[in-house]
C-alpha cells in the first residue's frame, strides 16, 4: 500500500519519455485518477494496479468458496482470515481513492467535489465496491450470521466487470434492449400460465397430486417450457402427452427469443464500441485534426485499427511497402542503418515507401503497447484522391524528408535508402 500511494504521488510530477518528453504538472488527484480509473494502455503502473486487483478478487472469491468446506476451514482458518482482512483493507482503500478522484471523471468535472462524489457513489460500479466491504464492517455493529456474511462476500466477484470490456458491453446491451426483453418475459409468463391452466384441465383427474390446481401445474409448465424436463411430474393421459409435446415446441421457440435479443444487442454493442475506439484513434492523429465528422467517417472506412504489444515488429527492412501507418497512441522505434529513432502518438511512417513503391528501409518495432491505424497502399492513393488537402500535406512532408536525407519527427525513412527504387531492398 505504501508503495502504491508513493507511486501515485510520484506519477503526479513531471514525466517524459525519449524525445517526446514533456513536463506536465499534475495534481495528486489527477495522477491517482490516471492510475486507478483511466490509465493509458501504454503505461505500466495502471496495468499493474489493475492486474493486482484482479488477482486479489479471484483469490478472495476462491477463499470464500473453500472456506465453506469444513475440513479446509479447520486446517486453513487462519489463512482465510488473513486473506479476508487484507482484502477488506485493500478494497476499502480502493473505494476511498475512487471516491476521492470522482471529480476527475468527465461527466462530474463541472460539479462541486462533494456532489461529484455523491453522484459517483450511486453508480453501479461504486455500489458493488461498497457492497464488497460493507458486510465486514456491519458485522461489528449488527450481529450477522457468518454463513450469510460469506454469501455477501461473493459480491466481490462482480468487481471483475470493471476490468472486462466484454461484460460491460453485455450490460449495456441488456440495458439497451430492456423493453424488448421485458416484452418477451411477459409473453413467456403468459405461456407458462396458459400451459399450466390447460394441463390442469386435462390431467387434474388423472393426477390430482401433481395437477390438482393451476398453481401445482405451474411447476410442470415452467420445467417443460424451459426444456429442462426433470421428469418428476409428467402427463399420463394421451391428451396430456400430446399437449405436453406442443407446449415443448412452443417453449423451444419462445424461450429462445430473449437469447436472440441479447445476442443481437451484444454484437451491435461490440461493433459500436469498435467504431467509437477507431473514431477516437483517427481523431487523435494531427493529420486528420481539421477534418469534419463526415470526412473522418469516410476515412475510417479506409483505415484498419491494429494494436501491438511491446516488442512486436511492425515492418521489417527489405519488405515490400504495402501500407503506411499512423500512430494513435504508444511509441515505436525505427532501426535504420546507422541510427535509431523513436516516433510517438500523432506521428506516421511508411508513406515514402508507399509513394515510391519501394521496399522498407527500416525495421519498426513497438517500444510500448501501440495503437496503429493502417492504410493500405491502394487505399492510400484513394485517400489522396478523395482528400487533396491531406494528400498535399503528406507529399509535402515526404518531400521534406527526402530533401533533408534524414529522419525527422513524423517521418520514417531516409532518402539515400529509397533512391534505389522498387527493385532494390533498402538493407
Amino acid at each position: 500500500m505504501i508503495g502504491w500511494f508513493a507511486a501515485i504521488f510520484a506519477s503526479g510530477r513531471t514525466r517524459g519519455r525519449g524525445r517526446h518528453a514533456a513536463a506536465v504538472a499534475r495534481t495528486p488527484r489527477k495522477a491517482a485518477y490516471d492510475i486507478i480509473e483511466e490509465g493509458p494502455t501504454d503505461r505500466l503502473l495502471p496495468k499493474l494496479v489493475d492486474a493486482a486487483l484482479i488477482v486479489l478478487i479471484c483469490v478472495n472469491v476462491a477463499a470464500v468458496c473453500f472456506e465453506t468446506v469444513p475440513a479446509l476451514d479447520a486446517e486453513y482458518h487462519r489463512l482465510f482470515a488473513v486473506i479476508e482482512l487484507v482484502s477488506v483493507a485493500i478494497f476499502t482503500i480502493e473505494y476511498v481513492v475512487r471516491l476521492w478522484v470522482a471529480p476527475e471523471h468527465m461527466p462530474y468535472s463541472a460539479m462541486p467535489p462533494g456532489r461529484a462524489r455523491l453522484k459517483y457513489a450511486l453508480t453501479p460500479y461504486a455500489l458493488i465496491d461498497l457492497l464488497a466491504i460493507l458486510p465486514f464492517y456491519l458485522s461489528f455493529i449488527v450481529p450477522v450470521d457468518l454463513r450469510l456474511l460469506r454469501v455477501f462476500r461473493l459480491v466481490r466477484f462482480f468487481k471483475l466487470a470493471r476490468y472486462s470490456t466484454g461484460l460491460r458491453s453485455l450490460v449495456r446491451a441488456v440495458r439497451t434492449e430492456w423493453r424488448a426483453l421485458a416484452a418477451s418475459l411477459i409473453i413467456m409468463a403468459g405461456m407458462v400460465l396458459v400451459a399450466a391452466a390447460v394441463m390442469y384441465a386435462v390431467e387434474r383427474n388423472a393426477q390430482p397430486d401433481a395437477f390438482g390446481s393451476i398453481p401445482q401445474a405451474l411447476w410442470w409448465a415452467v420445467v417443460t417450457l424451459t426444456t429442462v424436463g426433470y421428469g418428476d411430474v409428467v402427463p399420463l393421459t394421451p391428451g396430456g402427452r400430446v399437449l405436453g409435446g406442443v407446449i415443448m415446441l412452443f417453449g423451444l421457440a419462445m424461450f429462445a427469443l430473449p437469447l436472440g435479443i441479447v445476442a443481437t444487442a451484444f454484437v451491435q454493442e461490440v461493433h459500436r464500441r469498435e467504431f467509437v475506439v477507431n473514431w477516437g484513434m483517427v481523431a487523435r492523429v494531427p493529420l486528420f485534426a481539421t477534418l469534419n465528422a463526415s470526412e473522418i467517417a469516410e476515412i475510417m472506412n479506409l483505415l484498419k485499427a491494429r494494436t501491438l504489444p511491446p516488442g512486436s515488429t511492425v515492418v521489417r527492412r527489405g519488405e515490400v511497402a504495402e501500407a503506411m501507418y499512423f500512430i494513435a497512441s504508444g511509441e515505436v522505434q525505427l532501426d535504420l542503418k546507422d541510427s535509431t529513432v523513436r516516433l510517438g502518438a500523432g506521428d506516421f511512417f511508411g508513406e515514402i515507401a508507399v509513394l515510391k513503391k519501394s521496399r522498407r528501409s527500416a525495421t519498426v518495432v513497438a517500444v510500448t503497447r501501440v495503437n496503429l491505424l493502417v492504410l493500405s497502399a491502394d487505399d492510400f492513393h484513394v485517400l489522396l484522391e478523395r482528400n487533396p488537402d491531406i494528400g498535399q500535406r503528406i507529399r509535402k512532408i515526404a518531400d521534406a524528408r527526402l530533401g533533408r536525407e534524414r529522419v525527422v519527427r513524423g517521418g520514417d525513412i531516409i532518402a539515400e535508402e529509397l533512391g534505389a527504387g522498387p527493385e532494390e531492398p533498402g538493407g
